[in-house]
């Protein structure tokens, strides 16, 4: 039984991994052939932005989401060449989650980072947003998550400081969500990690 149970968690994993591939490829390939103009304003990141409605939640025809759950500050930097060569107005950039999750540093986060603003800072208004804080404390299902809480504060920390030393917006969406224990306010979220409606409402409005 427990030799059956292990296979049946190992094949489950597998085809969860499976369908994050098929998606992100999906995605990707939606996002080559959309076009991105100069007034453009671009929505970029994991499956926190991905989750949103920018354009309706700014009222705003001109924002577009290019946000891909499960990304990584790394393979984000693979996905650029499209949204460079349309030279948007304005590019909101949200990543890092997902590395912290997987065991990558905050520093190499931040080098990432780093990177995609030196394709950027020329031609596009960038804004470079915090990383959310987590719940562990109020929900269970993302464990590898809440227990990165806090290299997220860190990787905050060093984000801030590099848009400062780079001369780049930063914008600290965390401080509006986090509550008093250092939690995503549980009144945002159904699972710890991921935003409800009035948790994009309050992220709109930090920004």
């Amino acid at each position: 039984m427990k030799r059956l149970l292990l296979l049946t968690a190992a094949l489950l994993l597998s085809g969860a991994a499976l369908a994050q591939e098929g998606y992100e490829r999906q995605r990707r390939d939606l996002f080559d052939v959309l076009p991105v103009r100069s007034n453009d304003i671009i929505f970029l990141g994991d499956g926190l932005t991905d989750g949103c409605e920018w354009a309706e939640l700014f009222d705003n025809r001109h924002i577009k989401n290019r946000g891909i759950r499960g990304d990584r500050s790394e393979w984000l930097l693979e996905r650029l060449d499209t949204l460079i060569a349309g030279h948007p107005k304005k590019l909101f950039l949200m990543i890092g989650t997902n590395d912290l999750a997987a065991g990558v540093a905050p520093a190499r986060i931040v080098e990432h980072v780093r990177r995609l603003i030196d394709r950027f800072r020329t031609e596009t208004k960038l804004y470079v947003q915090s990383i959310l804080p987590v719940n562990g404390r109020s929900f269970d299902r993302y464990a590898e998550h809440y227990a990165r809480a806090a290299q997220i504060v860190e990787t905050n920390r060093q984000l801030a400081a590099l848009c400062e030393e780079l001369q780049v917006v930063y914008l600290d969406v965390y401080a509006a969500l986090v509550d008093s224990n250092g939690d995503l306010n549980a009144a945002y979220t159904d699972d710890g990690l991921h935003l409800l409606g009035e948790g994009y409402q309050v992220w709109k409005e930090a920004i």
